[in-house]
């Protein structure tokens, strides 16, 4: 089998990989329909975050099941699955209280930039759909593994409330799939924090009713000026830099709810200012796994279409190129199309 992988900065390679087998009896083998390149990627990928030997990549992923371990009784062969970038068992404590992500049993899912994947914790991870997709689908249910479920825990934290103002700091597929979240969940007003024309276009598509060009001091005047002064109820963070951090609790207003579902790179916060922004904060890896039912549910019966965040489809074997599209910022978010179809 082949499949990518990350050799150091800006170096991935698409190379033969051991076939994925059942190492327990928990385990699944899915045979992957569509995967793809996620933004956290680019931080291996840019060198910010070190890769210390070459690693298999890939944690967003959809496909049939094609074999099953001994213990796995909730998933079955032929059936289309979707899953998350975190195993987990969905029966912990923890599970039960919605956090997956955060699951005692956790482990992490690589490797699923490839033709085959091996997924820990089968029946506590998959989420098998009604049937077998239509091809049109199957980008908006690969997007509900990552980035959908990313974009909905960041409305989900950030309190988004029926006829309440959200402004939504990133213009990524999380950030764009936030905007459609918030839409999901009532807002009556989303602002986009975007400087970039195709996105804008994108972001409206998904329920954005303003859009701000302006980062930094300007940007958050800028919001403040839409809210009379006050700041936003909903603040949805999904960059993780320093500088969208403190846009984002700077442009919430006194009792606001700030999310963070950009994995951080050099975020630092002050005490004493977030003491006295008297704002909520709320974040980390999203718990894919607690919405995937429900997220598939709108998919299946075409309520939202998440997958018109891929914005460049191409064979695997082109994997790289994936990767330097996003990071030159040609795409949004490139869809990978194994050799091997379901």
């Amino acid at each position: 089998m082949r499949g990518a992988v990350l050799y150091g900065p800006r170096d991935v390679r698409f190379e033969e990989r051991d076939e994925p087998r059942i190492s327990k009896p928990t385990d699944a083998v899915i045979r992957i329909a569509a995967a793809c390149v996620c933004g956290s990627d680019l931080w291996p990928y840019r060198g910010i975050q070190p890769v210390d030997q070459p690693t298999a990549f890939g944690h967003e992923y959809c496909g049939v099941v094609e074999e099953v371990g001994s213990s796995v009784t909730k998933v079955k062969p032929g059936q289309f699955v979707v899953g998350s970038f975190f195993a987990s068992d969905n029966t912990c404590p923890i599970c039960q209280a919605g956090y997956q992500s955060s699951c005692v049993q956790r482990e992490i899912v690589l490797g699923a930039q490839a033709g085959r994947l091996r997924v820990p914790l089968a029946d506590g991870t998959l989420v098998a759909t009604p049937g077998m997709p239509s091809e049109d689908l199957i980008p908006s249910l690969l997007a509900a593994s990552d980035v959908l479920g990313t974009g909905w825990f960041a409305a989900d934290a950030a309190n988004v409330k029926p006829g309440g103002t959200a402004v939504v700091v990133g213009d990524g597929a999380v950030g764009l799939l936030a905007v459609l979240s918030a839409k999901q969940m009532g807002a009556g007003r989303i602002i986009a924090m975007s400087r970039h024309q195709a996105r804008q276009k994108l972001a409206r598509e998904f329920g954005a009713t303003e859009i701000v060009t302006e980062r930094g001091d300007a940007g958050v005047a800028r919001i403040k000026e839409l809210t009379a002064g006050l700041g936003a109820e909903s603040v949805l963070e999904c960059v993780g830099t320093q500088e969208s951090m403190m846009q984002a609790i700077r442009a919430a207003r006194p009792g606001g709810h700030v999310s963070y579902v950009g994995v951080p790179h050099g975020v630092q916060l002050d005490g004493a200012g977030l003491f006295f922004a008297h704002v909520h904060l709320h974040g980390g890896p999203a718990p894919v796994r607690q919405y995937l039912p429900h997220l598939i549910d709108l998919i299946w019966n075409r309520k939202i279409n998440p997958g018109k965040v891929f914005d460049l489809t191409l064979p695997i074997e082109q994997v790289a190129e994936g990767y330097r599209a996003m990071d030159e910022r040609r795409a949004i978010k490139a869809l990978l199309r194994p050799e091997a179809r379901p």
